[in-house]
């Protein structure tokens, strides 16, 4: 899929309410899943015992953990937009975070943002607030939804 270029901060009033264009899909390996238990401690076994997953697991496979579906964020909404480098743009946090339904491993997810408020700061920023849905491919159901802020000074 093409990316939404966004042109700065001024830019971004025009997409105020609007839906992006779904992000390209990204695959979700257990080698992911295996990293994240590394790096976070979370080493439950619906996660990471493959067999035992799919003996005992109503998905039948591991699955990923909700922080490492929310933590791949970033990467999705790099995939959906483009927006010409800023002095600096970071994570302002979350509003609302809700894990609704199972990533199986090797499955590829996808997001669809919207620019939910925009609000002006001091020194040629912004402050987004994006409500962010993510698909497992072949569900029409979000597996996540946020509501997300960022900030951003060009």
């Amino acid at each position: 899929m093409a990316k939404t270029f966004i042109n700065g901060n001024a830019d971004l009033r025009n997409f105020i309410g609007k839906d992006l264009p779904p992000s390209d899909w990204v695959e979700v390996t257990q080698e992911m899943i295996n990293k994240f238990a590394e790096a976070t401690g979370d080493h439950q076994w619906i996660h990471v015992d493959v067999e035992r997953a799919r003996k005992e697991s109503p998905y039948k496979t591991t699955i990923a953990h909700g922080y490492l579906t929310l933590s791949l964020m970033a990467k999705l909404r790099e995939a959906a937009m483009d927006m010409p480098s800023a002095r600096i743009g970071i994570n302002y946090g979350l509003n609302k975070v809700r894990f609704t339904g199972p990533v199986p491993a090797g499955s590829r997810i996808r997001a669809v943002l919207n620019l939910a408020g925009l609000e002006d700061l001091p020194d040629n920023g912004v402050q987004m607030r994006w409500n962010v849905s993510v698909y497992v491919e072949g569900t029409d159901k979000p597996v996540l939804v946020a509501e997300t802020l960022g900030r951003r000074y060009d």
